[in-house]
């Protein structure tokens, strides 16, 4: 997607203090964070929402938490705690439309939607 700023960023025609990469993830921060800690983790392929990403590589998921857990780990985070969220499409508070995950951090979280 030529005017995705995460496919930009993926591509490194946007710079990017990248935390993490594999072969299909990638992690950095946000560069307007919501809580002390505010990591993006995004798959390097471009899926609009959540409900594009195919079957067959729903994985990515599942590599994405691993991400987050490893850098929550990493920062010292995991015992404290921390908070992952996906937002999905605009009514789910999704902002720019390529699959990603918020690691949220360093602070108490308030209460959400869901418990």
């Amino acid at each position: 997607m030529d005017s995705c700023i995460f496919c930009k960023i993926v591509a490194k025609q946007i710079p990017a203090a990248v935390l993490y990469e594999s072969d299909r993830v990638l992690a950095f921060p946000d560069v307007s964070p919501q809580a002390p800690t505010h990591l993006l983790i995004i798959p390097k392929a471009h899926f609009s929402h959540v409900g594009e990403i195919p079957e067959a590589e729903l994985s990515v998921i599942q590599e994405m938490v691993g991400a987050a857990r490893r850098l929550a780990s990493e920062k010292g985070l995991s015992e404290r705690g921390y908070r992952l969220v996906m937002n999905v499409n605009p009514e789910g508070g999704q902002t720019v439309f390529h699959v990603h995950m918020h690691l949220l951090a360093g602070q108490q979280m308030g209460p959400s939607l869901v418990g």
